[in-house]
C-alpha cells in the first residue's frame, strides 16, 4: 500500500546566490529609506495642514513623499523575481500594488500642491494598496521561509491590521493617526523599519522551501 507524506524541500531557484544577496540587501535598505522619507514628508505636510503657510516646506514634503513612493516601487520590482519562484500568480500582484501605492501617493501630493488642501482621507487611500500588497508579500515570505517565520508573521499581522483599520477609520470607529488606531499601524511599522531590513541586510534570503508530497510505501495489513 502506498500513502503520501509531506516533507519540506528547497525550491530550485533560477536566481544566482550573489544576485539574491544583493537583492536582499538592496530591499532592506529601501525599506528603511521609504519609512524614513515617508515620516519626514508626512511631518512637513502635516505642519502645513496645521497652519504653517511655508509652501517651500510643503513642496519639500511632497517631493520627499514621492521619493518614498519610488523606494516602494523599487521594493516591488526587486522582490518580484524572488517571489515568483514561490507563487508566480500571487507574485505578479506585489509590484502592481506597490506601483499603485506610489501612484495614489503622487496624485494626492500633486492635488495638495495645486489646491493647497489635502485629499480627504488621503492616507487611508494609500493604505489600501499598501495593506493588500503587504499581505501578499508576507504570506509568500511565510510559506517559503525566505525569512524567519516570526518576522513574516509580524508583517502579516501588521498588514492585515492596517487593511482592517481603513474601513474602521472611514466609518469613524477609530482614528489610525492617534490612540488605539496607532496599534493597528505599529506591527507593520516595526516590520518595515526594524525587523525585515535588519534581517535582509545582515542575513539575506534563505532558500525558498514549500511542502513537497512524496509517496511512502506502507506494508499491507
Amino acid at each position: 500500500m502506498t500513502t503520501l507524506s509531506a516533507t519540506r524541500a528547497p525550491l530550485r531557484t533560477e536566481t544566482p546566490i550573489s544576485r539574491r544577496t544583493t537583492t536582499a540587501s538592496t530591499v532592506g535598505v529601501l525599506f528603511v529609506v521609504q519609512m524614513v522619507t515617508a515620516m519626514l514628508g508626512t511631518s512637513r505636510i502635516q505642519a502645513f495642514v496645521d497652519g504653517n503657510p511655508d509652501r517651500v516646506q510643503l513642496t519639500v514634503g511632497v517631493l520627499v513623499m514621492m521619493c518614498a513612493g519610488l523606494a516602494v516601487v523599487g521594493i516591488g520590482l526587486l522582490m518580484y523575481p524572488v517571489l515568483k519562484e514561490v507563487n508566480p500568480r500571487l507574485a505578479t500582484w506585489y509590484p502592481v500594488l506597490r506601483i499603485t501605492e506610489c501612484a495614489v501617493s503622487a496624485v494626492c501630493g500633486v492635488y495638495l500642491l495645486t489646491q493647497s488642501q489635502v485629499v480627504p482621507n488621503h492616507l487611508l487611500w494609500v493604505y489600501v494598496p499598501t495593506g493588500v500588497g503587504g499581505i501578499i508579500f508576507t504570506y509568500l515570505l511565510f510559506v517559503s521561509r525566505l525569512v524567519p517565520r516570526a518576522i513574516a508573521l509580524l508583517g502579516l499581522v501588521g498588514y492585515v491590521s492596517l487593511t482592517i483599520g481603513v474601513p474602521l477609520d472611514l466609518l469613524g470607529l477609530l482614528n489610525m493617526n492617534e490612540g488605539a488606531g496607532l496599534l493597528l499601524v505599529a506591527p507593520g511599522g516595526l516590520f518595515e523599519l526594524v525587523f525585515v531590513p535588519i534581517w535582509l541586510i545582515t542575513k539575506g534570503f534563505a532558500a525558498p522551501t514549500l511542502p513537497k508530497i512524496e509517496p511512502r510505501d506502507v506494508p499491507n495489513a
